[in-house]
């Protein structure tokens, strides 16, 4: 059976104390050692590693990295703006997105670096920014993925230009007076080192075409093995390949290339964890299953649903110690939603996959390892009208600090303008 990773029993039962339940707990140490080893990435030039911030959004998260010397990846202008809030300078902050924000002269003012991912996207920012220097994300025809869900590179990927129009892009970039000084590239969140690789070199062709491209960006793609039959990325492994690739481009070429990567699930996913409380239990018959219903579900953590993603588990009884009984369970959430499922067959969010937990009963906790990466900010927020769960960092001197309040009831309908108050009814 799964261990917990970063918490204790007892810090367990002190968070459903202290914050309630659902809760999500970030470990300090794991964040911070994590990004050492993303800023200790092999390379033959100089660096800049920047976070996925789409992984996981809280400011605190945002202002840790920074300090440490991460930049930030960011997927829309919204992202961008929360990215400042936060406190992270603009200069730190990279914008690939597939929708052109409307503020986008006023970002680029500020300081935000522009990957263009499209042939409209290159005509937006050329009437925001007349004769300026631009990133080019392309689409190097080739990624990877757990599922079709995680891949963002290949043909059947709509993510940047396709990699076969590139003189087309040249000639548009030149007709526009722009400078295409970066490259992007990002394939997904497979983490196979081989294809990793492949990539790596074709988007260095790429770059071959525009010769005022002095920065390369491979994007992120490095996975982490939550369970314990997965197999995470080897980041010195991949690090090694892509020195080898950048030193040979540069004897080909005589041109010396700045290195960009975008980790996010690397960086976070591992550091955190959802609490929850056991609050019922169902079975199905001779033939069916014994299901445990938690107070959390896709709420907070959708990638099970979504796609069959897999999660440890682990039952801390609420009051005790460990119990040697186990059982066979189908765990679920608390949405009227027959797709509310955390413990599906891995990539098959249809079929359901019991696991081998501590016998629980209602009253017990449940925490779900893994859950730092897409969990708090990729959840179908608010449905069923459940209110946002509170986020918690775990510090390095292990005190619990609360960096986001649970949402208030009210807050989920406050913005509602009920029909009867509206203009002419």
């Amino acid at each position: 059976m799964e261990k917990l990773r970063f918490l204790t029993p007892e810090r367990v039962r002190e968070v459903r104390a202290r914050f309630g339940t659902p809760a999500y707990v970030y470990d300090e140490a794991s964040l911070l050692r994590q990004a050492r080893a993303v800023l200790a990435f092999a390379r033959p030039h100089p660096l800049t590693a920047r976070y996925a911030m789409k992984a996981a959004s809280n400011a605190a998260i945002l202002r840790l990295f920074s300090r440490l010397g991460l930049g930030i990846d960011a997927s829309s202008g919204f992202e961008c703006r929360r990215a400042l809030h936060a406190g992270v300078p603009a200069s730190a902050i990279s914008l690939s997105s597939q929708e052109c924000p409307e503020d986008l002269e006023e970002l680029l003012a500020l300081g935000i670096q522009f990957n263009a991912c499209s042939p409209a996207q290159i005509e937006s920012f050329a009437r925001a920014r007349s004769g300026g220097e631009l990133g080019l994300r392309f689409n190097p025809g080739l990624g990877t993925g757990g599922t079709n869900r995680t891949n963002v590179g290949g043909p059947a990927s709509s993510f940047g230009i396709w990699h076969e129009t590139r003189e087309t892009i040249r000639e548009q970039v030149a007709r526009l007076g722009l400078r295409a000084v970066r490259i992007h590239s990002h394939i997904g969140s497979g983490g196979d080192p081989t294809v990793w690789q492949r990539v790596a070199g074709m988007t260095l062709e790429i770059v071959k075409s525009f010769p005022e491209v002095h920065t390369v960006n491979l994007g992120g793609g490095f996975k982490i093995a939550r369970m314990a039959d997965e197999t995470g990325t080897d980041l010195g492994r991949v690090g090694d390949s892509v020195r080898e690739a950048l030193e040979a481009f540069t004897r080909e070429t005589g041109r010396a290339l700045h290195l960009e990567i975008e980790p996010g699930t690397f960086l976070v996913a591992g550091a955190g964890a959802l609490v929850a409380s056991v609050h019922d239990a169902a079975v199905t018959g001779a033939g069916g299953y014994r299901f445990l219903k938690l107070d959390a579900g896709m709420t907070e953590i959708l990638r099970p649903s979504l796609y069959g993603a897999r999660h440890p588990i682990v039952i801390v009884p609420g009051e005790g110690p460990d119990r040697e009984a186990t059982g066979d369970y189908v765990v679920v959430g608390h949405c009227c939603e027959s797709g509310d499922i955390l413990t599906p067959a891995p990539g098959d969010p249809e079929r359901l996959d019991p696991r081998r937990l501590m016998a629980a009963q209602a009253g017990d906790l449940c925490v779900i390892e893994g859950a730092g990466a897409y969990c708090s900010s990729m959840a179908a927020t608010n449905y069923n009208s459940f209110p946002r769960a509170p986020e918690i960092l775990l510090r390095s001197d292990g005190s619990l600090v609360l960096i986001r309040r649970r949402q208030a009831a009210e807050a989920v309908y406050g913005d509602e303008v009920p029909a009867d108050l509206l203009p002419g009814t």
